[in-house]
């Protein structure tokens, strides 16, 4: 196979297949949290939030992704509670939030491919019983031990997303060597896989994500999206969230007068990212704005497919 192209691959969800490779999926992002630092909170409300959900499928997603606690840098996400990190947000206060825009969703577009942004296992637990496909942990089963063996219970899809330290540690960690931080993102892909399977998590059900803002320094982000489709070593498909990271602001900011473009103003820079992750070997995308990735993935796509044909030398 050229090394251009993706592994075809079908990704073992809850109670269905969902083909990976062939073209790029994109996953709408709907955070019910009243302090998203891409939305501001504008999908609290459940009607809200289900109403962008439903319009994120018209507009081409292929899945949602739900989340009810936000991980910006600075929050206590992470941890279990009476711990040093505490999380801010419950798993009885996140289930309340999520599991209504759940239900509200599913009864209007059954065949909706849910999943669901939570690092808890009881609220995992809670999402896949109300009928959620896919438990995407941003700490790759490192904050909730017993995660590895609910979502093994449950047969649901599992994204285990790389993540270096909490994010309230964030902006004190020290920055890596280009080849440490490959090999730091690799070796913490690699532990999360290795539990879990060990809990019996079926490898046929884990997509990889390379965690871009999570514990990486901003200028770490390009080199890591430069690098991505060394990933694919671990024999599994990737999914990339660049969509509005600080990151893309700050190399904006000499277009902003010295300041980190504002989140509003980094949807070419989140389109223009996505791209060079989808040629660097990433099959599933997470964005917030959807239409306008649907059309991208589909040019991003048009020049992976170009690399299969054999074009007669020019004289």
């Amino acid at each position: 196979m050229n090394t251009h192209q993706r592994e075809i691959t079908q990704w073992k969800l809850r109670t269905r297949l969902l083909e990976l490779g062939r073209r790029t999926l994109v996953m709408g992002v709907v955070n019910v949290t009243p302090d998203s630092f891409s939305d501001g909170g504008r999908y609290f409300d459940p009607g809200a939030a289900v109403e962008r959900c439903l319009q994120c499928l018209d507009e081409g997603a292929d899945l949602l992704d739900l989340g009810a606690e936000s991980t910006r840098p600075g929050s206590q996400a992470g941890g279990a509670a009476g711990t040093a990190f505490a999380p801010e947000v419950c798993a009885e206060e996140e289930q309340a939030r999520l599991l209504p825009v759940l239900d509200g969703i599913l009864r209007v577009r059954p065949d909706a491919v849910l999943s669901v942004d939570t690092y808890k296992a009881e609220t995992a637990r809670a999402a896949c019983r109300a009928g959620a496909e896919i438990v995407n942990d941003v700490s790759g089963l490192q904050w909730d031990t017993e995660m590895a063996s609910v979502c093994a219970e449950a047969a649901c899809g599992v994204v285990l997303m790389h993540t270096r330290g909490r994010p309230e540690e964030w902006r004190g960690q020290s920055p890596l060597a280009s080849g440490e931080l490959i090999s730091t993102v690799i070796a913490g892909l690699q532990q999360s896989l290795s539990q879990a399977t060990a809990a019996g998590v079926k490898t046929e059900a884990i997509v990889l994500d390379p965690g871009y803002g999570f514990g990486k320094r901003f200028e770490e982000n390009f080199t890591l999206l430069a690098h991505q489709r060394e990933m694919l070593a671990l024999g599994h498909p990737l999914l990339a969230g660049l969509s509005r990271k600080s990151f893309l602001g700050r190399a904006l900011s000499p277009l902003y007068g010295g300041l980190a473009a504002p989140v509003e103003a980094r949807e070419a820079a989140s389109l223009a990212a996505m791209v060079a992750a989808i040629l660097h070997g990433a099959s599933l995308m997470r964005v917030h704005e959807v239409k306008a990735a649907v059309e991208a993935a589909r040019i991003a796509d048009a020049v992976l497919n170009g690399y299969r044909y054999d074009y007669p030398s020019v004289p």
